[in-house]
């Protein structure tokens, strides 16, 4: 890799978190769903390595992050019942429509629905999601993730760190998001 794409590649990270940070500042965070005990939950920073877990997909499959190592993920944490999870999918399958034809972009929506397929099924189906849905009914995941709040969002780069986490819904169809995954896609690098 040039000198000349490494830096654009640190500039697109770097444009991507910067994005994700000023979007946290703002938006306000849904609830989880239940309570936290008065508990501080302290959230995944990035640059951490996102951690490894398996899950079922709606058709059975069973999709672990590590099997993805080497491609950009767009990790979302969501529930059918969240209208602010609901309320971003469109933008996501946007993303998904653009990007997820690319080998090195893979679009996971984590589903923390207690009720599972009979609950995310129907939604997937009558909303035409075309991206993978991952069954999560005991929060592996959140749990793993430290989720405070859904939805919740991770982009992980190739080398399985975050390079980005938000908290609460966001138009992730925006340009300045679709220019800075563009760029993350692009690069070879982390």
């Amino acid at each position: 890799m040039s000198r000349d794409a490494k830096i654009l590649s640190l500039v697109a990270v770097a444009g991507l978190a910067v994005a994700l940070v000023i979007v946290s500042v703002v938006a306000m965070p849904s609830h989880r769903g239940g309570p936290s005990g008065g508990l501080q939950i302290k959230p995944v920073a990035a640059g951490g390595i996102a951690a490894d877990f398996k899950l079922q997909d709606l058709r059975g499959n069973t999709i672990s992050l590590s099997s993805l190592r080497g491609k950009v993920v767009f990790l979302n944490v969501w529930a059918t019942w969240c209208e602010p999870c609901r309320e971003e999918m469109p933008s996501i399958e946007s993303l998904y429509e653009e990007f997820g034809k690319d080998k090195d972009f893979e679009v996971l929506a984590v589903s923390q629905d207690t009720a599972g397929r009979k609950a995310v099924a129907p939604y997937v189906k009558k909303t035409g999601l075309k991206f993978t849905v991952l069954l999560d009914p005991t929060n592996q995941v959140g749990d793993a993730y430290n989720v405070s709040g859904i939805p919740e969002t991770f982009i992980i780069g190739r080398d399985g760190r975050i390079v980005a986490h938000h908290v609460g819904p966001y138009d992730w169809a925006s340009s300045e998001m679709r220019d800075a995954l563009q760029e993350l896609i692009k690069s070879k690098a982390g």
